[in-house]
């Protein structure tokens, strides 16, 4: 499945702070402190491969091999931190809240291709989901809606309940980008 530029870029802006973070503590030994702290917690969580590849950063290495057995969303985190280390320019702005038109279509594209079985999008799917009900919030609610949206439930009244201004106008994105791609 083709990696989408709007998802990758989605990805970049939910994890600038990390990906801003370990470029720092490359540049400089006294960040690296916060910095472990804050890959313990994230290793507890699940991002294990993620942060085995940041240690590899942090000592050093830049190989793009680094990349290897990589899931997309790990990948793209890790791609945008050696970006970032070969040119600041490359990298996400601190404190951009992610962008949900940015987010509607990736995540229609992902929705379709689990409903037609693609496992590496039921997978992804899950994963979203699983991170958006740790987020709390309309997130969570989010999270809730992306399995009965990749089952072809589109009941937005029953889909949004719950959520305030901001989630419903992510699903209303999402739903509007999912009907532009089934026309297609």
């Amino acid at each position: 499945m083709p990696v989408l530029p709007e998802r990758r870029e989605q990805i970049r802006s939910a994890h600038a702070a990390l990906i801003l973070q370990v470029v720092a503590a490359c540049q400089n030994v006294h960040l690296r402190a916060p910095l472990e702290g804050n890959l313990r917690v994230a290793a507890a969580n699940g991002w294990g491969d993620l942060v085995a590849v940041i240690r590899h950063i942090l000592a050093g290495q830049r190989a793009p091999d680094l990349l290897q057995g990589l899931d997309e969303e790990d990948g793209t985190i890790v791609e945008s931190i050696l970006m970032g280390l070969q040119n600041p320019e490359t990298l996400p702005k601190a404190g951009d809240p992610a962008n949900p038109t940015l987010a509607a279509p990736g995540l229609a594209g992902v929705i379709l291709a689990a409903r037609r079985g693609e496992p590496e999008a039921l997978a992804w799917l899950g994963r979203m989901a699983s991170q958006m009900q740790r987020a709390g919030g309309d997130m969570a609610r989010m999270g809730a809606a992306l399995g009965p949206l990749s089952r072809g439930q589109y009941d937005r009244l029953k889909l949004e309940r719950g959520m305030g201004p901001l989630g419903r106008s992510l699903l209303q994105s999402v739903l509007d980008a999912l009907a532009k791609a089934e026309r297609q």
